[in-house]
């Protein structure tokens, strides 16, 4: 019986390398790979080892017998995804391996009598964690890892939603290698506050900042600064628990809350709000959110998308998990023709086809939610225009086919994407929100890199990084063996010290 590939994937290709038959697609040096949702196992070709599940890190990978509920249609999924596919068309003799193997490639010539680096890398996140991973696996570097928040994670731990689990494992392989020998973890240490980016520079061979993109990007609409207006980004720092997160971000006393965006960190916050708290009781959800959330009002979440259910931003992953859940009702506002007949044109395992099923209704937004389930409402093809109040939001006035529209509501949420912001010392791209690079090279700063999203913007997942910080690390290498770096031992300095106090 063949494994499949479910929902929690996170595209690391950890599975791929370890595949004895290399049956799991795309690989990283295949065109489609990063730009699928996920990984998939090809049900012929798959021998039923269980290698790739044992290297998952997020426990995505099972049989597929063993599949229940929701996870039954990955079986489908993952078969779909080699149709009309023919992966032995180029193999003139396949065996033992039911697919072809590239020729191995090296891309990195390293000088055997290289002196031990001396490296820093800026954020305990997925992005700075792939980029410890391969300096302490693949060269004898010794790493300072520098977090200035006093708990390592990043996005792992503060923001990934806390009914995913399975997801949130990742963070244990990463935290295996805080107790390496050859790294040092200092906590609570904020570049621009305690240290800067010459003393780090002064202080080490390389520095390497993954400091992620942790602001919110703006709509640019009135109304947008109003209080009960919030940014995504606020919600999902609220309810991990993040140290700077704001108790009183939600006030939930409003039966209706609106949604503006409709990505995976949407679906995140539509699916918490909604949540029964008992349900939520056993997760990492902060203790204090929790109890806000058992005293909520909120009976209706409402996911406003400019464009329609077929290019959606969320993955449909996410979206499957939300259809097979019997707690709530899904609902598609039947406002657009355009939305119901991209919805009936889909194959009913597409994005819009696992619409199908929900309820379709020409919503009244200038009433209260039902009474009954609590329903999450899907409406396309609309735009927000203002956010309507005189010091506290009362609505929402949004486009439709036959004018503008008001939904009343007491909370918006603005999940339309995240922003980096500059780092005090370095280069900083304004209209990109990134640090300009050429490879993860800093531009004009020698033994400058960046890594994750504040290298490439916030686009890809936890996986995306493992190829980020790998080309990240093979330029600071390169610049290294040419001469561009180079590793020298510096007198103890005060910094030195501070940066290696226990």
């Amino acid at each position: 019986m063949a494994f499949a590939i479910t929902q929690t994937c996170c595209n690391d290709a950890s599975c791929v390398a370890v595949c004895p038959v290399n049956c799991i697609h795309p690989t990283p040096d295949e065109p489609d790979f990063g730009t699928t949702e996920m990984l998939y196992v090809d049900p012929g070709a798959c021998i039923d080892c269980g290698a790739c599940a044992d290297a998952c890190p997020v426990d995505a990978i099972f049989p597929v017998d063993a599949l229940t509920g929701p996870l039954k249609a990955y079986a489908g999924i993952n078969a779909d995804y080699y149709t009309g596919r023919d992966p032995l068309a180029e193999a003139a003799d396949p065996a033992p391996n039911f697919h072809p193997w590239n020729p191995p490639v090296f891309t990195r010539t390293i000088p055997s009598d290289l002196a031990p680096l001396d490296i820093a890398v800026v954020g305990t996140g997925p992005a700075g964690m792939y980029a410890v991973e391969d300096l302490l696996l693949h060269t004898n570097a010794h790493v300072t890892l520098i977090d200035r928040l006093p708990v390592a994670g990043g996005l792992i731990r503060y923001g990934v939603a806390p009914d995913h689990p399975s997801t949130k494992k990742i963070g244990e392989t990463f935290a295996r290698f805080h107790t390496h020998p050859r790294l040092r973890l200092r906590l609570g240490v904020e570049v621009g506050r305690d240290v800067t980016v010459d003393e780090l520079a002064g202080r080490h061979d390389a520095v390497i900042y993954a400091v992620g993109a942790a602001s919110a990007r703006s709509l640019g609409i009135p109304g947008e600064d109003l209080t009960g207006s919030v940014a995504a980004t606020s919600v999902v720092a609220w309810y991990n628990g993040h140290p700077d997160a704001q108790p009183d971000v939600l006030d939930l006393s409003a039966e209706r809350v609106v949604v503006i965006g409709n990505g995976n960190v949407a679906l995140d916050v539509a699916r918490i709000l909604i949540t029964d708290p008992d349900e939520l009781a056993g997760t990492s959800i902060a203790p204090e959110a929790l109890e806000r959330l058992r005293s909520s009002k909120v009976r209706e979440v409402v996911l406003l998308g400019r464009r329609g259910p077929d290019a959606a931003a969320f993955t449909r992953p996410e979206l499957l998990a939300l259809t097979g859940r019997d707690d709530l009702e899904l609902v598609v506002d039947d406002h657009d023709p355009r939305t119901a007949e991209a919805i009936d044109a889909t194959e009913p395992s597409g994005k819009a086809g696992l619409l199908r099923a929900a309820t379709r209704e020409a919503v009244d937004w200038s009433v209260a939610p039902p009474d009954g389930r609590r329903r999450i409402v899907f409406r396309f093809h609309s735009a927000p225009a203002e956010i309507l109040g005189d010091t506290q939001v009362r609505g929402l006035r949004v486009t439709g086919p036959h004018g503008e529209v008001e939904i009343a509501t007491g909370h918006v949420v603005r999940a339309v994407g995240y922003r980096g912001t500059p780092v005090p010392g370095l280069p900083f791209d304004t209209g990109t929100g990134t640090i300009p690079h050429t490879g993860g090279r800093v531009e004009g700063r020698p033994g400058t890199y960046v890594v994750g999203w504040i290298k490439r913007g916030p686009s890809g997942g936890i996986g995306a990084n493992k190829a980020c910080a790998n080309e990240t690390v093979g330029t600071l290498l390169d610049d290294v063996v040419a001469g561009r770096v180079r590793p020298a031992r510096r007198p103890s300095s005060p910094l030195a010290r501070f940066l290696r106090r226990d």
